[in-house]
């Protein structure tokens, strides 16, 4: 028996190197590119994406690496987390909902880099996200950045 198509949730959390476009698009990048691989998304299978930072994280949004990554018709919406003292510093975070027949303990959670002491049970290990980023590159390698209107 097939399983009907549902909304569901897909979390994942990440660190930047630091306050810079370049390491929150990098990390954001990489965030989204195993989100994508392990759970085997299409763009327009998903039905939306909120992404969140650290307070300390505001030099770029992180919807905007997912734009240029082709999610062009994706709604989404950046925002930042509580600060809640002594929690994870230069963390981006993100809650995708997508289109799936997945079963919920079919989804693959990504928790990448610092993140991962967050949730080490979804933590994805680093010779994996190089199997995922480094496929997933040379695939998209033909496609052209689309450019960040603010």
């Amino acid at each position: 028996m097939t399983q009907p198509t549902v909304c569901r949730g897909i979390r994942g959390a990440t660190t930047a190197a630091a306050n810079t476009a370049e390491d929150i698009l990098e990390a954001t990048q990489e965030l989204v590119d195993v989100l994508i691989g392990l759970n085997n998304l299409k763009s327009e299978d998903i039905a939306s994406a909120i992404f969140t930072t650290t307070p300390d994280l505001n030099a770029m949004f992180p919807a905007a690496a997912a734009r240029m990554f082709g999610w062009t018709e994706v709604p989404m919406m950046c925002a930042h987390e509580m600060s809640v003292p002594g929690s994870l510093t230069k963390a981006v975070r993100v809650l995708v909902h997508v289109n799936t027949t997945m079963s919920p303990s079919e989804i693959r959670h990504v928790y990448l880099k610092g993140a991962k002491k967050l949730r080490p049970e979804w933590g994805v290990s680093d010779a994996e996200i190089h199997r995922l980023t480094s496929q997933s590159s040379s695939e998209e390698a033909d496609v052209e950045a689309v450019p960040v209107v603010n």
